[in-house]
C-alpha cells in the first residue's frame, strides 16, 4: 500500500509541472549536449561565419542561457626543420645555434653577450676547410654543406677570369658572367646553415695533433652525437691562418680537412695594349670563346711550347689563323708541317704592340713596324700555383706545380684534398672545375666518416 502512495505521488508531481519547468529541463540538456561536442571538435575545425545558427530556448527565468566556453586548441608541437631553411647556424663541436645573420636576428644567450656575430669561435673545429671560391670550391662547398659538413670557404676574390665578361658552355649558364656565376655560387652555399665564408688570403696551413678528449664523470649521460659528427680516423688536425681582406678580420680556423681549390695565377705576355683587349676580342680559353670568334682573322699569340696543339683546336671555328710566336716560342719541323696542312700561318717576329680602337682590336704590329691585321685572337698565358702549398704542407707536385692528386682529388698528404685547376692538367672550363669539386665533395665525405 505505501509503494502505490508513493507512486501516485509522484505521478501527482509529474502532473504539476509547469511549461515553463519542462523548458528549462530541456535548456539544461542542450547545454551540456553542446558542452561535450565543443570538446569532442577538433581544435583547428572551423565553423562557417556565415552558417545558420539555432535559437536558443529560453530558460525559466526567461533569460537565454549562457553559451558553453569555447575549449582551448591542443598546443602545436614545435616545428623542426632540416635542408636549406637558414633559421640558425650551427656553431662549435656541440651544434650550439647562432642566429642567421642575414636575418638580423639576435643572440641573446649569456654566451653570446659582448660578441658580435661575425666573430668567430676559435675554439669550433670545422669538418672542412675549403680555400677559393670558384667554381671547384663553391661546388664542392655546396655538396659538403647538404652533407651537413661544417664548412668555413675562405677566398681572396682573385678570379684568374675576372676580365672575362661572359663564359659559355656551363650548363643553364650559357653566356653568363663569371663574376656572376660566383656570386650565384656563394649566395647558395650560404643558404645552407652549415656554411661559413670569410673573404681572406691563406697565409699558413700546418699539421697538429687532435688534443684528447676532456674526461666526463660516469654518472654524467652523454649527448647524443649529431649526424654529422663524426670524425675521420687517426686524430690529425689542420690549423688554417688567413690574412683578411676588404675589411675582414684575420682568422685562424681549425678542421678536419683541407680542399684547395685556389686555381691559377695568370701572366700574359709583356706587350702593349694586350691587357685592352684580353676578356673581349682576345682570349685564353678556346673551347669556352672559340664559337663567337668563328671565321674571323685571329691571332694565337704565346711565348710556350704547345702553341701548335692550340693552333689546330683553334682551325676549328676559323681558317684565317696565324700564330705569333714574338719571337721565343719554337715549332719543330714536325708542328709546322701540322700546321701547314691545315693552312695557319706562322709569325716569328717580335711583337711591338696590339692595335686597335674603340671598336676592338684590329691588328697586331710588329717590331719592324708592320702591322697584321687581325680581328681577335687567343694568347697563351703562362699559368702557376696560386699559392705555395710545397712550403706550407709538403704536398707533391709536378712539373708544372700542380697538385698531384688520385682520381679522388686526394694529395700525397691525407686529408688534404686538391680539385679544379690547381690540379692537372691545369685551366680548364668552368663547368669541368665545378664537376671535379661535386666528386671530390663526395671522397671528403667518406674520408670523414672513415670509410676512404
Amino acid at each position: 500500500m505505501g509503494r502505490l502512495i508513493r507512486s501516485d505521488a509522484v505521478a501527482a508531481a509529474v502532473g504539476d509541472m509547469t511549461d515553463a519547468a519542462l523548458a528549462a529541463a530541456r535548456t539544461q540538456a542542450t547545454a551540456s549536449a553542446a558542452a561535450t561536442a565543443a570538446v569532442a571538435q577538433p581544435a583547428d575545425a572551423a565553423q562557417p561565419a556565415d552558417a545558420a545558427q539555432p535559437a536558443e530556448p529560453p530558460t525559466s527565468t526567461g533569460l537565454r542561457a549562457e553559451p558553453p566556453a569555447p575549449a582551448e586548441p591542443p598546443a602545436k608541437p614545435p616545428v623542426v626543420t632540416f635542408g636549406p631553411a637558414k633559421s640558425a647556424r650551427r656553431h662549435g663541436p656541440a651544434s650550439g645555434l647562432l642566429p642567421d645573420r642575414a636575418s638580423g636576428a639576435s643572440d641573446s644567450s649569456p654566451a653570446a653577450e659582448g660578441r658580435l656575430d661575425s666573430e668567430p669561435d676559435p675554439d669550433e673545429v670545422f669538418d672542412v676547410v675549403i680555400i677559393g671560391a670558384g667554381p671547384a670550391g663553391l661546388s664542392a662547398g655546396l655538396n659538403l654543406v647538404r652533407a651537413r659538413r661544417r664548412v668555413l670557404m675562405l677566398d681572396s676574390n682573385r678570379p684568374r677570369h675576372s676580365a672575362t665578361l661572359r663564359s659559355h658552355g656551363f650548363l643553364t649558364r650559357d653566356g653568363v658572367s663569371p663574376l656572376e656565376l660566383r656570386k650565384l655560387g656563394r649566395e647558395e652555399f650560404e643558404h645552407y646553415p652549415e656554411a661559413s665564408f670569410h673573404q681572406a688570403l691563406v697565409t699558413g696551413i700546418e699539421r697538429v695533433e687532435e688534443p684528447p678528449a676532456a674526461s666526463t664523470p660516469a654518472a654524467s649521460t652523454p649527448a647524443a652525437p649529431t649526424p654529422a659528427a663524426s670524425a675521420p680516423p687517426g686524430g690529425e688536425l689542420f690549423v688554417v691562418r688567413s690574412k683578411g681582406i676588404r675589411g675582414s678580420g684575420d682568422r685562424i680556423a681549425t678542421t678536419r680537412a683541407v680542399l684547395i681549390a685556389t686555381g691559377l695565377s695568370e701572366t700574359l705576355p709583356a706587350l702593349p695594349g694586350i691587357r685592352t683587349y684580353y676578356g673581349t676580342d682576345l682570349h685564353s680559353c678556346t673551347e669556352c670563346d672559340g664559337y663567337e670568334q668563328s671565321d674571323a682573322p685571329l691571332a694565337l699569340i704565346g711565348e710556350t711550347g704547345d702553341l701548335a696543339e692550340r693552333a689546330l683546336l683553334l682551325s676549328q671555328w676559323s681558317n684565317d689563323l696565324i700564330v705569333f710566336t714574338n719571337g721565343i716560342a719554337e715549332l719543330d719541323a714536325g708542328e709546322e708541317t701540322a700546321l701547314d696542312a691545315r693552312g695557319i700561318g706562322v709569325e716569328r717576329r717580335p711583337i711591338a704592340s696590339i692595335e686597335g680602337d674603340r671598336g676592338g682590336m684590329t691588328g697586331v704590329a710588329l717590331a719592324d713596324g708592320s702591322v697584321i691585321l687581325r680581328s681577335g685572337g687567343f694568347i697563351r698565358p703562362v699559368w702557376t700555383p696560386a699559392l705555395d702549398y710545397v712550403g706550407m704542407l709538403g704536398v707533391a707536385t709536378d712539373d708544372d706545380g700542380l697538385l698531384v692528386t688520385d682520381p679522388l682529388g686526394r694529395t700525397s698528404v691525407s686529408g688534404v684534398f686538391a680539385a679544379g685547376d690547381s690540379t692537372p692538367p691545369g685551366a680548364q672550363q668552368l663547368v669541368v672545375a665545378a664537376g671535379e669539386g661535386a666528386k671530390v665533395a663526395a671522397a671528403i665525405n667518406r674520408h670523414l666518416i672513415g670509410v676512404l
